[in-house]
């Protein structure tokens, strides 16, 4: 079997594969508590390789033109920076006498995606270039967003402890870089395929970051079981959000499933740092409990959003 039909095997089965890569990640992480070390270090070199392989495959002269659509970029700023914030404020009102747990949930939902969101957009069919053009906007716009919306909504209680380092390397290291390498490989190498690389790197990402973070997860007890329906709820509320924003801005196909994609898609893995950052445990165990649920939905929902939004 030479690659080409290997790819498209892999295609194929990839939400069996996916799925298979978090069950293992979930047992190493729980039974081998010392193995998530190392594995921690792998986890933004592992999706900075995806997001290169993702960016080679779309054609970057394009990206001007999708930063032209005035209307996606409209709608996507006001679903993620005006009707997500509503929807995270009333989901989160139980929390409120937990600070720690409310401060971490705040930080991770109020943060839309910017890197494996355009893997999923794409895999669903949807216009994941316009996610790509984008991903410095959205970066941009929640640096300034979240040392404002996270105190409002905890109160105060986070005040003081959102800062920009993280998030600008995350810009560098996740986005810049890997969308700098794709450019030169395709003006380079314009025949280089490298799309049989993508299945076998998501499984990689999603093993590696639960993994590394599983342990963590099961060190906080039960006190994390709560964010478990919060979190469930806000993928089902975002989606329908995404999609009512899609039709109601009449918004194409593709561009209405990359719209809702990054509506439902949360920023965990750069919003991490600073939520480590912070003096109590229970806050990263927070953000990383809303990875292990996103990414079992986000699973989902690259099977079911083609059917909800189809041409």
């Amino acid at each position: 079997m030479d690659i080409r039909r290997l790819g498209d095997a892999l295609d194929r089965h990839q939400v069996p594969l996916y799925l298979a890569a978090i069950a293992v990640g979930l047992a190493l992480g729980a039974l081998l508590p010392a193995a998530p070390g190392p594995l921690e270090l792998a986890v933004e070199p592992t999706i900075a390789a995806l997001l290169l392989v993702t960016f080679h495959g779309i054609p970057l002269r394009g990206i001007g033109a999708a930063l032209q659509d005035g209307r996606f970029l409209l709608t996507l700023l006001a679903v993620n920076f005006l009707v997500v914030p509503l929807i995270v404020w009333a989901l989160t009102r139980p929390l409120a006498s937990s600070p720690e747990l409310l401060v971490g949930a705040l930080l991770v939902l109020l943060a839309p995606c910017i890197d494996y969101v355009i893997v999923f957009s794409a895999l669903a069919g949807g216009a994941h270039e316009r996610l790509l053009a984008a991903t410095p906007l959205l970066m941009l716009a929640q640096l300034v967003a979240l040392p404002v919306l996270v105190p409002l909504l905890s109160g105060g209680t986070a005040r003081g402890m959102i800062e920009a380092g993280p998030f600008l390397r995350a810009l560098v290291l996740l986005v810049l870089l890997p969308l700098l390498a794709a450019a030169l490989l395709q003006r380079l190498a314009p025949r280089l395929d490298l799309s049989p690389a993508m299945v076998p790197l998501m499984m990689l990402v999603l093993f590696t970051v639960v993994a590394s973070q599983t342990p963590r997860v099961l060190g906080a007890g039960t006190a994390l079981l709560v964010l478990v329906p919060v979190y469930a709820g806000f993928l089902v509320l975002a989606t329908a959000a995404g999609i009512l924003a899609a039709r109601l801005a009449r918004l194409e196909t593709p561009s209405a499933r990359a719209l809702t994609f990054s509506a439902a898609t949360r920023n965990s893995l750069v919003v991490l740092p600073l939520a480590l950052a912070m003096p109590s445990p229970l806050v990263p165990a927070a953000v990383v409990t809303q990875t292990l649920v996103e990414l079992l939905g986000m699973v989902a929902l690259v099977r079911v959003l083609p059917r909800l939004l189809s041409r």
